[in-house]
């Protein structure tokens, strides 16, 4: 694959569909796995790259050259064994992201202790938030306000740290408005724009999502 972040998303499901084809419209490069035949050829003419493989097969994981994918999604959450399995193997391969969908707090733990970067609730978390979360280049908690204003919670710049907001002027640069400052579990929403920002600190804002870009 080329230098763009790449994904793969094994089970093509409700939520799994959703998720590669969120990432495929937002222009990320996706590889989408399922072992239902249907499954994949249904999706064909919307995702360039989809196959039909069975994913707790080391050597199958070997020829899709899963190692050199950049974030994997595993939604497969029906079985355990088969998350449980290719989480497992998408890690020791070298993956750097892998995030599973769960159906229970039992099976999240089990995941998260298999190795599993992230793991999601179906329920809570839809695919194609995920999906926009992932696209967002490092930013968490995307959340659509309406279909030009996002909430979106960054990560603190290093050219940022040590700076107040004044010094800044983020909303001036990259169009951003700054509703509270995360510190570990604390939110403040009373900011005071001329302390000096921690590097651990994130940043609660308000924009449109076209401004993000100039984020990334």
């Amino acid at each position: 694959m080329s230098n763009r972040k790449s994904y793969a998303v094994f089970g093509l499901g409700r939520y799994g569909r959703a998720v590669a084809l969120e990432l495929v419209s937002g222009g990320a490069e996706v590889l989408a796995v399922d072992l239902d035949e249907a499954a994949v050829n249904s999706l064909a003419g919307e995702i360039p790259l989809c196959k039909c493989a069975d994913v707790t097969d080391p050597d199958v994981l070997r020829q899709l050259d899963i190692g050199s994918i950049d974030t994997v999604i595993i939604a497969m959450a029906d079985s355990l064994e088969a998350s449980v399995m290719s989480t497992m193997l998408c890690k020791e391969m070298g993956v750097g992201t892998v995030i599973t969908k769960c159906s229970n707090d039992m099976h999240r733990k089990i995941l998260t202790r298999v190795g599993a970067d992230q793991v999601v609730f179906p329920e809570s978390e839809s695919g194609v938030r995920l999906a926009k979360n992932l696209l967002s280049a490092g930013f968490v908690d995307l959340l659509e306000l309406a279909r030009d204003v996002s909430m979106v919670e960054i990560s603190m710049r290093p050219e940022w740290v040590g700076k107040t907001l004044l010094e800044l002027n983020l909303r001036r640069k990259y169009g951003i408005n700054i509703v509270a400052i995360r510190r570990g579990e604390e939110l403040v929403i009373n900011i005071d724009p001329e302390k000096p920002l921690a590097k651990e600190a994130r940043l609660l804002v308000i924009c449109n999502p076209e401004r993000l870009g100039k984020l990334r």
